[in-house]
């Protein structure tokens, strides 16, 4: 059902020219009535982002995140196209308000594709119309919205959940230029549960926190990162910390699904780091191991060379100390006091031969836990961005 299970919600997806390929390249995902939902969103740390990322965040702060629609458009970034691409992305929103009978600040807009490419507004314009006419709540439109917003995806991610009174429904794309905050990536997330939009910007930001912006592909940030969340409040109050909880839940699904979709990825892969002094620098000590391009090569290889990830702590910029360190791979321990120990190869060989792994360090430092979710980086990925993609 993704989107559209919640109460409130319509959605569609369709091609309205942006791809040559002819698959479908746009998203609406809207409000069933004109009551304008309560809504939140988190974007890219990226300075150069792009101009949809800048309405987006002009027109929440306009509505006090009241918002009737979002808009969403995949294939081309519509990023480095100076005021040109600020005018079309306002353009996308008048369409879709104009369809909807919507203030223009009430629609948000998302994008994604190649950076630095002319969007071209007027070739949409007619089709975004259709496509507003065409949305429906069945789970075809959510499906339909999800596969829409997809890029170098070989999948639609999408997540639904109920408990009988509330629901929770969210889509989301991404599988490269994953290394937030936030991702190359973007998310949206509906509920039917009421809730203001102050509280709600505070569940999305701690939800992203341990989620979209703990996973690693290849250390790059994207321009056009985005990640909404509407509250039609058709179910009317529930219990705050509940609703962050599935909402938590809702993303780290999603971000699980991004990276196990990773461009050229063979594995997936946690590393945990804990006795780090504070828990910020055990964070930074995982991602360090799991940005790593020797480590990710180890991991397509399956090769258990913990000297690498040994490094990676030691150049990580924490606390360390070489004596108090160990490393784990799927709880055998190799590495203990910094240097290696006696374990069992076999076990270790057929924990690393599995798709999904995990590397735990322990610093020996505090009482700091922090975890990465990463891939291994294979020929796949050189392949697929050795050229424009």
């Amino acid at each position: 059902m993704s989107v559209v299970a919640p109460r409130g919600f319509a959605a569609a997806g369709a091609h309205l020219g942006i791809k040559g390929s002819g698959t479908p390249d746009a998203a609406v995902v809207a409000c069933t009535t004109q009551v304008p939902a309560s809504a939140a969103g988190m974007f890219t740390s990226n300075l150069a982002a792009a101009a949809a990322v800048r309405v987006s965040r002009a027109h929440l702060a306009e509505t006090g995140g009241r918002v009737r629609a979002v808009v969403l458009t995949s294939g081309n970034a519509n990023a480095a196209t100076g005021e040109p691409g600020r005018r079309r992305a306002e353009g996308l929103c008048a369409t879709v308000a104009g369809a909807l009978d919507a203030p223009r600040d009430q629609v948000l807009v998302a994008q994604t594709g190649l950076i630095g490419v002319p969007f071209e507004f007027e070739r949409c314009d007619q089709g975004l119309r259709e496509l507003c006419a065409a949305m429906g709540t069945t789970s075809q439109h959510g499906d339909d919205a999800s596969v829409a917003i997809l890029t170098t995806d070989t999948r639609p991610k999408t997540f639904a959940w109920t408990d009988g009174r509330f629901t929770v429904g969210a889509m989301a794309k991404g599988v490269a230029m994953l290394a937030p905050t936030m991702a190359t990536m973007l998310a949206v997330l509906t509920t039917d549960a009421a809730c203001e939009p102050d509280v709600l910007a505070a569940l999305l930001r701690a939800a992203v926190a341990p989620t979209f912006n703990s996973v690693h592909v290849d250390g790059d940030t994207s321009t056009n990162d985005t990640a909404l969340v509407l509250a039609s409040g058709m179910a009317g109050p529930v219990d705050p910390v509940l609703l962050g909880s599935v909402l938590t839940e809702a993303c780290a699904s999603l971000a699980h699904e991004m990276v196990a979709d990773a461009e050229g990825a063979t594995r997936l892969a946690t590393v945990s780091v804990r006795g780090a002094r504070t828990h910020h620098e055990a964070h930074v000590a995982a991602r360090a191991v799991a940005g790593s391009l020797l480590v990710k090569c180890s991991l397509n290889g399956a090769d258990p060379y913990w000297g690498r990830v040994v490094s990676s702590l030691g150049a990580a910029g924490v606390g360390f100390e070489m004596d108090r360190v160990s490393v784990a791979y799927g709880g055998t321990v190799v590495c203990a006091g910094g240097v290696g120990v006696g374990h069992d190869g076999a076990a270790v060989a057929a924990h690393l031969s599995g798709h999904e792994v995990s590397i735990e360090c322990d610093l020996g430092l505090g009482d700091g836990a922090g975890a990465i979710l990463c891939c291994d980086l294979g020929e796949g990925y050189l392949a697929e961005n050795r050229g424009t993609s």
